[in-house]
This record gives C-alpha cells, sequence and structure tokens, in this order.
C-alpha cells in the first residue's frame, strides 16, 4: 500500500506529489499521457505539430500519436483546450503568476467588496494564503518578466490610461505592471543574440526569447531539464518530485508512471461513510489494469477530468455540485495594428498586464502566426457587421466588433504580424452552477464515459458581461493610446481555457464539493489538487499559481491530517526548482 496515490501531473498534482515525497512519504503518480522526457528530440516549434486536438504533441491523448486522441462532447459551438502528459497545461502556459485578488476570499473588508463574486468567496482569508504563495514564488521561481519592445508600446499606452504602476505582489487597485512570471531571466548569451552556438547551455541560460513558449520549452540547448526556461511543472515540480531524496532531508522520490488512466475511484466504509483506499488504472499501451491502493487519494486530472472520473466512480453527489461552477474568463481580444515595429511574435509570450479588481484584468500577448490567425478570427460575432446574430457590439474599437475578413484582413495583416499588439481581456467571471460537466450519453471511449461540458457562453450573468464589456474598451483605449492606427475588437468565441471551479471548494456546504482543506465532503482521505479546487474565478489573475499555492496548502493539510506531520511553510524555506542537486540527479537518471 501507498501513502499517497496523485492522479494527474498537471499543474496541480506534481506540487502535491513534491511535497509529500520531500516528508518521506511514498508517493505515486498516474499521468493518463505520456512523459516528454525528451522534448528536444520529441518536440519541434512547429504550431500545428504541437496544438493540432487530434495529432499534435499537445492534443488530449495517448502517448501513441498513432491511436486517436480522446474525445469529449460539447453541448454547444466551443473548442475546449485540453492537454494530456506531464505538466499538463503549464506545458504551454505563458507563465505568468500574479496572485489572486484579495477581494475573492473570505473576510475581505475593501470598499470594493461588492463587487466580488460575493456568493462563492474562498472559504479562508486572502493573508493565509500569502505564505503558500510566497512558498511557490521562491520555488518556482517567479522572477520580473524578461520584456522587449511589445512591452515598451504596451506600457506606453498603460501610460495614457490614468492607473498607477504596481510595485506590490498584493493587487488592490487599478494599476499596470510587468507580469509575475514563471520564466527564468535570461543570462550569458540569453537574449543578446540568434546565433544558435551561442545560446546553448552555459553560455546562456534563462529565457533566450524564441518566441515558441506556446509549443512547450526546450531553451536553452543543453540545458539540464529542470533548468530550461519555462517553469511548467514538467520542468519544475515533476524533476523535483523524482528526485526528493537528494535534495530533501528524510525524502523518498515519488514514482511516476506514465500513459496510466486511471478509470476508478475505490472506497470502502469507515465509521458509518466512505472512505477512499485506491484507484484503477488502465495502461494506454497495452490495455491491461491495475489496481493501487494507498492512504490517502489526491486528483487532479482537471477540471473536466477529475468531475468525470468523480461520476463514473459512483461516488456521492447529494447536492449535485460535482462538476457544477465550471469557470472561465471570458476572454477576448483587442488587437492594434500599428505603423512601427511592435516585436509582436519575439520573446517572452506575455510580460506586462494590467489589474483591474473587481473587473479582470488585461494583458499583452506576442503570438506566433498561426496562433495569432486563430485568435484573430475565432469570434462570436462571425465577420464584422455582415450578420445579425445580435452582436458586433460598437465601441471605442473601429467599427463593429467580429472578425476581419477580405480587404480588412489584407489591411490589418499588410505589415506583418509584428506590427500588431494583441490584448487579452481576462475578465473576472461569476461561478454559475448552469456551467458544469457531466457524463455523456454518447459511447464510451476505452477509458468510461466520456465527460460532456455544457458551457453558455451567451447567458452569462449581468456582472459577468458587464465587467468584459468595461475591460474590452480599456483595451480600446491603451491600444489607441500606444499609438495604434486603427483597433479591432474580435468578441472570441467560446473557447475553454483558464478553466476552474468544477469541484470547487466554499464556504457553504450547499454549493461546494470541497472543504476548506480540499478534502471532499462526502468522501475521507480523497482530496482535489487542481484548478477545479478553486472557489471562483479568482478576480480574473491567471490561475496556475494559485492552483499551486493551495495544492500546497492542500498537502500541509494531508500530513497534518493522516500523517500526524507538522507543517512546514512558515518554518522553512523552500529548495528551488533550478537547485544543482535536482540537475545531477536527473542527468543519472538519463532525464
Amino acid at each position: 500500500m501507498r501513502d499517497v496515490i496523485v492522479v494527474g501531473a498537471g499543474g496541480g498534482g506534481p506540487v502535491v506529489a513534491k511535497e509529500l515525497a520531500a516528508r518521506g512519504l511514498d508517493v505515486l503518480v498516474l499521468e493518463a499521457g505520456p512523459r516528454h522526457a525528451k522534448p528536444r528530440e520529441e518536440w519541434t516549434h512547429f504550431e500545428n505539430d504541437a496544438n493540432n486536438p487530434l495529432s499534435g504533441f499537445f492534443r488530449f491523448g495517448p502517448e501513441n500519436r498513432d491511436k486517436p486522441a480522446w474525445f469529449r462532447e460539447w453541448a454547444q459551438n466551443s473548442f475546449l483546450w485540453q492537454l494530456s502528459g506531464v505538466g499538463g497545461t503549464t506545458q504551454h502556459y505563458y507563465g505568468n503568476c500574479p496572485r489572486a485578488y484579495p477581494g475573492v476570499f473570505a473576510g475581505y473588508d475593501g470598499a470594493d467588496k461588492a463587487a466580488y463574486d460575493t456568493k462563492h468567496l474562498f472559504p479562508f482569508s486572502y493573508d493565509e494564503l500569502v505564505p503558500y504563495y510566497e512558498w511557490v514564488e521562491a520555488t518556482l521561481p517567479v522572477q520580473t518578466a524578461a520584456m522587449g519592445t511589445k512591452e515598451e508600446v504596451y506600457f506606453g499606452g498603460c501610460e495614457t490610461l490614468g492607473i498607477p504602476v504596481q510595485t506590490r505582489k498584493t493587487t488592490t487597485g487599478a494599476s499596470y505592471r510587468p507580469q509575475e512570471n514563471a520564466i527564468l531571466q535570461p543570462g550569458g548569451n540569453a537574449g543578446k543574440t540568434s546565433d544558435p552556438n551561442l545560446l546553448q547551455y552555459p553560455k546562456a541560460t534563462g529565457c533566450t526569447f524564441c518566441g515558441s513558449c506556446f509549443q512547450g520549452c526546450m531553451e536553452p540547448i543543453n540545458a539540464p531539464r529542470n533548468r530550461f526556461a519555462k517553469r511548467s511543472t514538467d520542468n519544475s515540480y515533476v524533476p523535483m518530485a523524482i528526485t526528493a531524496d537528494v535534495w530533501a532531508g528524510g525524502g523518498k522520490r515519488a514514482t511516476l508512471v506514465t500513459d496510466a488512466f486511471v478509470t476508478r475511484v475505490h472506497t470502502s466504509q469507515g465509521n458509518g461513510e466512505p472512505v477512499a483506499t485506491g484507484v484503477t488504472w488502465r495502461d494506454n499501451a497495452t490495455g491491461d489494469e491495475h489496481r493501487e491502493d494507498a492512504r490517502v487519494v489526491v486528483l487532479a486530472g482537471g477540471c473536466t477530468e477529475t468531475p468525470r472520473l468523480w461520476l463514473n466512480s459512483g461516488l456521492p453527489n447529494p447536492n449535485d455540485w460535482v462538476g457544477r461552477g465550471y469557470t472561465d474568463h471570458f476572454f477576448d481580444w483587442v488587437i492594434g495594428s500599428f505603423d512601427d515595429y511592435t516585436g509582436n511574435s519575439k520573446g517572452v509570450g506575455s510580460s506586462a498586464r494590467c489589474d483591474f479588481p473587481g473587473y479582470g484584468g488585461l494583458e499583452n500577448v506576442g503570438l506566433p502566426p498561426a496562433i495569432q490567425a486563430f485568435s484573430a478570427l475565432l469570434s462570436d460575432s462571425g465577420i464584422r457587421g455582415q450578420y445579425t446574430n445580435g452582436r458586433g457590439m460598437l465601441g471605442p474599437w473601429d467599427g463593429p466588433a467580429g472578425r476581419p475578413m477580405g480587404p480588412e484582413l489584407k489591411e490589418l495583416l499588410a505589415g506583418g504580424i509584428d506590427n500588431l499588439l494583441n490584448v487579452l481581456v481576462i475578465t473576472d467571471d461569476h461561478v454559475e452552477a448552469q456551467n458544469r460537466v457531466t457524463r455523456s450519453v454518447l459511447p464510451a471511449d476505452a477509458n468510461g464515459p466520456v465527460a460532456k461540458v455544457q458551457f453558455h457562453q451567451r447567458q452569462r450573468s449581468a456582472k459577468t458581461l458587464a465587467n468584459r464589456e468595461y475591460l474590452a474598451r480599456k483595451a480600446a483605449e491603451l491600444l489607441r493610446g500606444a499609438g495604434a492606427k486603427k483597433v479591432y475588437r474580435i468578441d472570441w468565441a467560446p473557447l475553454i481555457l483558464h478553466v476552474q471551479s468544477s469541484m470547487r471548494m466554499g464556504q457553504s456546504a450547499a454549493t461546494s464539493v470541497l472543504d476548506s482543506s480540499a478534502e471532499a465532503r462526502w468522501v475521507k482521505r480523497l482530496f482535489v489538487a487542481d484548478n477545479s479546487a478553486l472557489a471562483n474565478g479568482l478576480g480574473g489573475p491567471n490561475p496556475t499559481l494559485t492552483a499551486q499555492a493551495v495544492a500546497t496548502r492542500t498537502s500541509e493539510k494531508i500530513f497534518q491530517r493522516y500523517f500526524d506531520g507538522d507543517p512546514w511553510v512558515t518554518n522553512e524555506s523552500p529548495v528551488e526548482s533550478t537547485d544543482s542537486r535536482v540537475s545531477m540527479e536527473l542527468s543519472k537518471l538519463g532525464l
């Protein structure tokens, strides 16, 4: 019997594995997708090769790409961006690590407290989470993002908005700042040359400005895996978890098994209530099933797969909130075209942001060509001004919202993508019970009934709709201030990303699945440690840092509650994921 089984090696699961392995527990991590142990041999920088949902190496499917991807049912016209594999969605994130706004936590008493999702607050205070934020920020580490021309242009627009520069990690008012980013700062030749011979480790360290963050980070060439620039969990927490015995006193290295799809959580009765006892997982290559038992089970398969596994396992759901509250950030894109060079496709993907607590945020996002086209042409308004679907909103942008086509598209791209500047609108969405994951009635796949995602893009709450309109207008003002000759609002169609809260922790037992320790209310020794555990949309900031801070806190709760251990975050100093002991052990392991 194991001490702990972690289901999923995405953004949250490896955090629990690393923390508890460092305490000497026997931890098994089961990941449905591939390991990607040698990315320089397995990956390219080609956008389609990475992101094609059917055949890309970042698809949601088994390791063998000759086999079909796993499918989902979407009840609406939308796209669900879902990955499998070690690192999960952190494989293609931009490393942005802002903290949540304090207004989304219990006990907040600011003058703007009514502006947040007050019905779905976190069941603890912001101040209680701060030590866990600091622990994760030191572990990754989180640094001020490396910046270039596009950030200079973006900040020029910010200066015209009449808001101050933010200099603290805690954000309580409208402001702008460099991103808090989990991409290592460039060192040596990095950022100074494009000569590949000079961009090899250790002549170059950290970010080399290759501009391919979204295709996974394998820079600099020849760097140890734990010193790849981007701190996705396959480069940070997973290397620490599988080498815990060499850098943590009393640590025990975690066991990682990939291409292993967990299909069932097992329980027994203890003191008259269900208690998690283990899982069954399926080898994707052979189809063989295996049973593993543990004292504690941690679900971290993500906002779609964690509720699917729960429902497929027949676990209790007395208040019908398993899978409900499926919350994203109701994105939109506002794009400016410029006469001058902006450096849109160069450097770190996103290094500057604005925050508007109570509404959400704006961030600059540099995009490679195919993702740029995808962002500009996916619109809920259709072609600008050509449809009568009640959208095509007017505002401080040029013409109606929608995707540019024909002569307008030619004009937009006439200067090339490096004369564009993208602003991503990240709305503070409120939790809505109608948005949910259930089991599809379509034929099951090899892993059981598949997930059905119901997401009512056009039926958001009045507050969410108002928040998005406010931010889109601010984005247009920013681009005008930066000198854009023309501003386009896309009115982005449903693309489900930054998903949170489908297994939410909460203050009320009537509207949540997890208690304040992230333990299931109706199954003891069963915890959740991915974005689905988050209580709400955080006010708009990117969710990974908060999910990892909460997962760290959950690790302490597990250790105290079921292994008679002591907490460590306020008593010890964290080890940085770039530690040389991790590098040396990875080398011995051939990773």
